[in-house]
């Protein structure tokens, strides 16, 4: 366990990409993603997701990183380090945006918790019984339970520290969540009548293109890759100066592409032969996961094996992104407080139930609250999804346009090892970045209050 005052790091250039992938491989890639393709074009979403990610999402993660590790501090501490007090916003939402996410993710990493051992258990038939999702997160015991167990797991993990704890989980659970996704995947595609759906999913509709088609891949893209969140600065500061940053980052956005290509490849075949074809059953969110996925399992032959494998996937993404979501608030307050980490785990443990509860219990007991006509929890998600990381992320644009110079991010960049996308990059964050992310502020912020539909 690292001592007081000790910046911890990661052992090399695999851990790091591990631990990062981790943290951009979450619920989204397999609740949202899949449904997204599907929506806006199959293959034709596919390719501009991939661009998208290779041009805004690159110029996001790198300019991230590589303050991060100039400072060798967390969001607050790199702000106040650059010089930036006119933007110190920015280093505040990137702090805050973690701490409001990691007790409502802990919420659905319970629920998923609770699906395994259901599914262990040979109780297959009684998660597709009428209302057992909407029984089950409305009660005021059972989600708590498994928010507690799902919260512990996390927090024991980021007790045992960077390298022992983030590092080493993420090196065993990464690759063993993409074997799950590849095993699940191609034994989907030989369930009759999958392949029209894999056809559907694979194969560009120019007819379903649009704006809407852009608009969407580039929010999930965001979302996805850990963006505006204080992760990739804390994450950044963890990074030893040899390390090549920029293949790095690559790694990165190609570990998360290929997780939410698979994860479609898993969904949307395996839905499509369960509803004969019909692409209206695919839907996005908790829905497809609790209720839509567990009929289709136990349509499918071995179906209560299948549930088992792709909830242990699916626990295992949610345990990666919750892990580093904790480790940056960590972070946040040992460069803010100087405490020792296991005060610091505790703290924030404490945080995670104390805000996780209520968002439990905000389908049951509490379901009267409704902020903005949302749950609990979907207010949180909306605050910071929606709100509070598109603003922390353009705060750190500016920080490098207006404070800190271009010349900042390309000298990190190049300490490790030649920038050969720097040319791309100069030119997204010049002309690119900062328009999209405005896009993506407010068509979230009009698809939450229901003007538009993404």
């Amino acid at each position: 366990m690292e001592t007081k005052n000790k910046r911890s790091t990661f052992s090399g250039q695999l851990g790091y990409v591990m631990a990062v992938a981790g943290s951009a491989v979450g619920l989204g890639n397999i609740w949202r993603f899949p449904y997204l393709a599907a929506k806006y074009g199959g293959g034709i979403f596919l390719l501009t997701y991939f661009i998208l990610a290779v041009t805004f999402g690159f110029a996001l993660l790198i300019s991230e990183t590589s303050l991060g590790r100039k400072t060798k501090k967390s969001p607050i501490a790199a702000y106040k380090k650059l010089g930036a007090k006119k933007l110190r916003i920015g280093g505040w939402l990137n702090a805050i945006v973690p701490m409001l996410i990691v007790p409502y993710y802990c919420v659905v990493g319970g629920w998923v918790c609770k699906y395994l051992f259901e599914y262990i258990k040979n109780n297959a038939a009684n998660l597709v019984s009428n209302n057992y999702f909407s029984n089950f997160s409305s009660s005021s015991i059972q989600p708590v339970l498994w928010l507690i167990v799902f919260a512990i797991l996390v927090f024991v993990v980021v007790l045992l520290g960077v390298e022992k704890g983030v590092e080493k989980c993420s090196k065993i659970l990464m690759p063993a969540l993409i074997i799950m996704a590849i095993f699940i995947a191609g034994y989907t595609l030989f369930t009759p009548g999958a392949i029209e759906g894999a056809k559907y999913y694979l194969i560009p509709d120019f007819s379903r293109f649009s704006i809407m088609t852009v608009v969407a891949a580039m929010g999930q893209m965001f979302y996805s890759l850990s963006i505006g969140m204080g992760i990739l600065f804390t994450y950044g500061s963890y990074m030893k100066k040899e390390i090549d940053m920029e293949r790095s980052i690559t790694q990165v956005e190609i570990m998360d592409t290929v997780v939410a290509f698979l994860a479609g490849l898993m969904i949307v075949p395996a839905v499509f032969a369960f509803s004969n074809g019909d692409p209206n059953t695919l839907n996005a969110g908790p829905s497809l996961m609790f209720i839509t996925l567990p009929n289709v399992f136990n349509s499918m032959a071995l179906g209560n094996i299948i549930g088992i494998v792709f909830f242990l996937l699916v626990l295992f993404a949610a345990l990666t992104s919750a892990i580093s979501l904790m480790e940056c608030c960590v972070s946040i307050i040992q460069d803010r407080f100087d405490l020792s980490r296991k005060k610091c785990c505790t703290i924030i443990l404490a945080g995670i139930l104390i805000l996780g509860i209520p968002c439990s219990l905000g389908f049951g007991v509490l379901d009267f609250i409704k902020p903005l006509g949302l749950s609990i929890l979907d207010f949180f998600d909306f605050m910071t999804n929606s709100i509070m990381m598109p603003i922390s992320a353009i705060c750190t644009c500016l920080l490098i346009i207006k404070v800190t110079g271009f010349k900042t991010v390309i000298n990190e960049v190049e300490i490790s090892s030649k920038f050969k996308r720097k040319k791309a990059y100069l030119f997204c964050m010049k002309y690119i970045v900062v328009p999209g992310l405005i896009i993506i502020l407010l068509s979230s912020i009009l698809s939450t209050i229901g003007i538009i539909s993404i």
